[in-house]
């Protein structure tokens, strides 16, 4: 049996108070011993034993306590509730992996709160600067069409035209700022269910057909599927994916390219999506931070094509909440491919 290193510490401590009690009885030992005997002298011995031991013991850790208090009274990070009596001990190497864990956690306690609050500056000062772009060009054509311009057609047409894109964007930004905002504090509800991948893809490409058409871009498979490919996950959100994957690959693929999904086994039971462009593809610098909200490799391109900025963020926060994985590929010059993993159907 192991004994802490404060009974080490008690016990020659008693040891030596013992032995310098002895001397001290040694003294008059011929002037006891001819009255009571040396059984008295052998009991005096173990009682005063057994007693200094345990009043070192109790003093020991006392005094270790009232030191550590103290420390927690001046302190202002540490808290005097969560110092508890029976963990004062002079057991030196239990109470610095105690204080030293505690410290962590304050440490890593700290660090998330600047973290949060440094993450909070920035969020509100890209959410000022993604609003006030389009509301001061809405603002504008309006104040224009009111000083005169609206009594021309040509012009009113245009300006309102203009006007309505600004609009547009300020409502993607608002969605996307309400979708994140719900993934991030309600979490995201996943409804299962089997669907062919396939069928949804093409669906997608249906969808953002003009969109790809004004950039002259072809939207493809990889190759002919012979058969369905069915997976699981929530079917709406997966489109969601494709959808800001996609339209991400149409907005910086190059004029007269191409965006590719393909479907792959990726292990025994999932399959890999993959979004294939041919554009002008990422620095590795920028790919570690693509995800984060409001990053932007071109800041003015990406201004240019419009978007809220939230977009891969989105997706990212939608695969996570299905389990599954999301990667990315790149190089500078020829383009990217993003990928998502999907569970099987069963």
């Amino acid at each position: 049996m192991k004994f802490k290193k404060t009974y080490s510490y008690a016990l020659w401590s008693a040891v030596y108070l013992t032995l310098l009690s002895v001397i001290i009885a040694a003294i008059s030992y011929f002037l006891i011993i001819q009255h009571f005997g040396i059984s008295i002298i052998i009991i005096a011995i173990i009682i005063l034993f057994i007693t200094t031991f345990f009043i070192t013991q109790y003093r020991a850790e006392h005094f270790i306590y009232r030191r550590l208090k103290k420390i927690y009274e001046e302190v202002s990070i540490l808290d005097i509730n969560d110092l508890r009596k029976d963990s004062a001990t002079t057991d030196i190497e239990k109470l610095s992996k105690s204080m030293q864990k505690f410290v962590e956690g304050k440490r890593l306690e700290i660090k998330n709160l600047t973290e949060r609050d440094s993450f909070r500056r920035d969020f509100l000062g890209n959410v000022a600067h993604e609003l006030k772009t389009p509301l001061f060009t809405v603002q504008g054509y309006i104040l224009t069409l009111i000083e005169g311009a609206v009594n021309d057609k040509e012009v009113r047409t245009k300006y309102l035209e203009r006007a309505n894109k600004g609009v547009e964007r300020l409502v993607a930004v608002t969605n996307d700022l309400d979708m994140i905002a719900k993934l991030e504090t309600d979490g995201l509800k996943i409804n299962i269910e089997i669907f062919n991948i396939l069928e949804l893809t093409q669906n997608v490409f249906d969808l953002l057909e003009m969109k790809a058409k004004k950039r002259n871009i072809i939207l493809k498979f990889d190759k002919v599927y012979e058969f369905p490919v069915f997976v699981q996950g929530d079917i709406e959100k997966i489109e969601q994916v494709l959808i800001n994957l996609i339209v991400n690959s149409i907005k910086y693929g190059k004029p007269n390219g191409t965006s590719i999904v393909g479907v792959d086994n990726y292990n025994k039971n999932k399959f890999i999506i993959k979004i294939i462009d041919n554009g002008e593809g990422i620095q590795q610098k920028h790919i570690s931070r693509l995800f984060e909200r409001f990053y932007r490799v071109d800041q003015s391109r990406s201004r240019e094509q419009g978007g809220s900025g939230l977009g891969l963020s989105i997706v990212k926060h939608i695969i996570e909440a299905h389990d599954e994985t999301i990667l990315l590929k790149s190089i500078y010059g020829e383009g990217s491919e993003f990928s998502f993993t999907l569970e099987k159907a069963k």
